[in-house]
């Protein structure tokens, strides 16, 4: 990369009505200012991230995937706001070095929303010391814990969190973001996290937090705070942003606004080197079925269709289905999909044991001997000519589809069920 300078915090139209950053504005403006990457660090979710990934690839720049999350003060189970911090959550931005950033990083936020949501998706250290394997954390905005403590007088705090993060992330991983924004707090802030930086050994890095393209862009932006928030421009006491700094700096700019802090800017780059996430589309990424000792999933579909199979046809099972048994059998495993059969056949079986209505089949899934020997449909497909071709073809690559039909006075409790999470876990 020839530039020094990488941006490294940026919300996009994906930080929803905050961020006012379309997509292909906003490579226009890198390819003008010669970058050679930069990151999306959108509010509580990754939902642009795929998008922003094939985008930037396109014209040769480099994407960094990331989020600012919230984190609860404390516990992310703990509905309420703690005592000493004006809101239920810090700010902390993470950018994924790798594919297991990646996948930690989406661990992280489902559970933000499906665990700790409280205004706002939240995590807590507790889960972030668990998911913190190939992610780079940087202390974010002034909203962020450790300018938090620093803009109230409480440098103890500020240091005590420094050190929990240091920790958490790992020795290189962890870097007090220092801002360009125009908002004089900031000033005093970035003063001080440069010498607790020299003092705790955290490298610093220095961001914009980007939320619009242009400064003259900084009016619509708060025309679009106004709507999150339900206000008009016209009230006094509102959410809005300080100044017109927020916006898309060159790299010119960056340098000159901390030429007193050189490496700061030039930590940005060495931060976007060590980011080299790729996606590889068009593969299929299943979870894994977790069978018995003994078995794998092969062995172990096999073993269950067979039982079925034992119980439909209590008197012998015919030649041509013994065949045709096979034949499916062959496909499946060919096509990696015995897991796939598993955890259906899993969720089925729980709803059935637990009274919950299913469905007896419909649509192609139905031309499957094996899934009706698994209990998943409740037709027998060479009853009635079905043709499993119809289902599972080795010579069209495509997703087994089983459709399923569950009570819907007793859909959410298949959702919260122990099999349910369980089975999240493994995805």
């Amino acid at each position: 990369m020839s530039s020094s300078y990488v941006p490294l915090h940026l919300h996009t139209q994906y930080s929803l009505l905050d961020g006012a950053i379309r997509l292909e504005e906003l490579i226009a403006n890198a390819l003008k200012y010669g970058l050679k990457a930069l990151a999306m660090t959108d509010h509580g979710n990754i939902f642009g991230a795929i998008e922003f990934y094939k985008k930037l690839r396109k014209p040769g720049l480099k994407p960094i995937i990331g989020c600012e999350v919230y984190v609860a003060p404390k516990s992310r189970f703990e509905k309420k706001h703690a005592d000493d911090v004006s809101e239920a959550s810090f700010h902390l931005l993470l950018l994924c070095k790798d594919l297991q950033g990646y996948k930690n990083l989406t661990k992280l936020i489902s559970q933000a929303y499906l665990e700790g949501f409280y205004y706002r998706p939240r995590i807590d250290k507790e889960l972030l010391s668990e998911h913190s394997g190939g992610l780079i954390g940087l202390s974010s905005c002034l909203k962020g814990e450790v300018p938090y403590y620093l803009s109230r007088g409480m440098p103890e705090r500020a240091r005590e969190a420094a050190l929990g993060y240091k920790q958490i992330f790992g020795e290189e991983n962890f870097f007090f973001e220092i801002q360009a924004n125009e908002i004089p707090e900031q000033e005093a802030v970035n003063q001080q996290l440069i010498e607790l930086s020299r003092e705790l050994n955290i490298p610093l890095a220095a961001t914009n937090d980007c939320h619009y393209l242009e400064k003259s862009d900084a009016k619509a932006h708060d025309v679009l705070l106004c709507i999150q928030t339900g206000k008009t421009l016209n009230d006094t006491d509102r959410m809005r942003f300080t100044g017109e700094g927020c916006y898309f700096k060159s790299p010119e700019e960056m340098k000159e606004i901390f030429r007193h802090v050189p490496e700061a800017v030039e930590n940005t780059k060495k931060i976007a080197d060590r980011c080299s996430l790729d996606f590889k589309f068009g593969v299929f990424h299943l979870p894994e079925y977790n069978v018995p000792e003994g078995y794998d999933s092969n062995s172990y579909l096999r073993k269950l269709v067979e039982e079925g199979a034992g119980r439909k046809f209590s008197g012998g099972l015919p030649e041509n289905y013994r065949e045709r048994l096979e034949h499916e059998l062959k496909i499946i495993e060919e096509m990696g999909f015995s897991s796939y059969f598993l955890i259906v056949w899993d969720f089925i079986s729980y709803a059935k044991n637990k009274g919950i209505p299913v469905g007896p089949g419909r649509g192609s899934a139905a031309g499957s001997l094996a899934a009706y020997c698994l209990d998943i449909v409740e037709i027998d497909p060479l009853r009635y000519g079905l043709l499993f071709e119809r289902f599972l073809n080795p010579e069209r690559i495509s997703m087994p589809d089983i459709d399923v039909d569950f009570c819907m006075n007793r859909r959410a409790e298949m959702l919260q069920s122990g099999t349910a999470k369980t089975m999240w876990r493994r995805l």
